[in-house]
């Protein structure tokens, strides 16, 4: 590991907001930022709409097909789902083997885990991808807390109330 890793996790909500924040902050000095978005409704394209102006600079991709939320799809449709998920880790494998940008954000990446998609080795294998001059920032709602001694910094958001 040599570059930067960062991880927004918790049950609290902002994660997503905070790490395209950085990603943006450093999208307008001059950086390559690349989104990558796991386990959102495509429903929104006022948010497309809006990363499509932000670029070249800031690049959204999102390897989902299906405009429903994971959970509402059935077997046959989570298993294409499934599919779809892993092209998004292998294209994230490659920008990271190949340094194509400044930032990567694999945003919700984390909830993969929970739901048996993505295991932590695999998440581990692209933390050690990371190139010197790279950042690599995680979000969702699972903690993976085996991999908190591989990251540089953990931000846990927790609703008010819970611990």
């Amino acid at each position: 590991m040599s570059g930067k890793i960062h991880i927004f996790c918790g049950t609290g909500t902002g994660k997503t907001s905070a790490a395209l924040g950085k990603g943006i902050r450093e999208a307008s000095a001059g950086k390559n930022v690349i989104v990558i978005q796991f386990l959102k409704e495509k429903n929104n394209e006022k948010v497309s709409d809006y990363f499509k102006r932000l670029e070249p600079e800031l690049r959204l991709f999102r390897f989902e097909k299906f405009p429903e939320n994971y959970e509402s799809l059935t077997e046959r449709e989570r298993e294409d789902e499934c599919r779809n998920i892993k092209n998004g880790l292998n294209f994230a494998r490659k920008v990271l083997v190949t340094e194509e940008c400044d930032i990567l954000i694999l945003d919700e990446i984390l909830g993969l885990t929970d739901r048996g998609i993505v295991t932590i080795e695999e998440l581990r294998a692209l933390i050690d991808l990371v190139g010197d001059a790279m950042e690599l920032y995680l979000t969702g709602t699972s903690r993976c807390e085996e991999l908190w001694p591989y990251v540089d910094e953990v931000t846990l958001m927790t609703a008010p109330g819970a611990r």
